[in-house]
């Protein structure tokens, strides 16, 4: 269990590796992202843009840092509710296009992460004996 264990959070991290990444992107290059992904998105909302990006740094951030179960559940259920969030704009001429990318891609990280995140909360991965004895098995 601890080397299946020690994939998932492998792969958690690579996950938060890629949201850590976009999130630089939109605080970075908030107006570059905007172009290219909903041209029709107010200028005068830009700043809508780096503060997602700020709070997709410190969660990917802090799953990177600390890839256990309770972690990413909440991270997720962040995700989803951005993604909810997302739902009464999608109609919307100006913020449909950025409502539809962003509610997607929210969806899509939560439910990938929940997949591989790791199924124990033990943030350190030990040999089979040791684990048993620290549970009390």
């Amino acid at each position: 269990m601890a080397t299946n264990d020690g994939v998932r959070r492998t792969l958690t991290r690579l996950l938060a590796g890629l949201g850590v990444a976009s999130a630089v992107a939109l605080l970075v290059r908030p107006q570059q992202v905007v172009d290219r992904l909903s041209p029709g998105f107010p200028a005068s909302r830009l700043w809508l843009v780096p503060a997602l990006g700020g709070r997709l740094l410190v969660q990917h951030g802090a799953v990177l840092a600390v890839p256990d179960r309770r972690l990413v559940r909440l991270g997720s259920a962040v995700d989803l509710l951005h993604a909810a969030s997302m739902v009464p704009f999608v109609a919307s001429p100006h913020y449909g296009r950025a409502a539809r990318v962003s509610g997607a891609l929210a969806a899509a990280y939560a439910a990938a992460v929940l997949a591989v995140a790791p199924r124990s909360d033990d943030t350190v991965v030990r040999p089979a004996r040791e684990h048993a004895a620290a549970v009390g098995a």
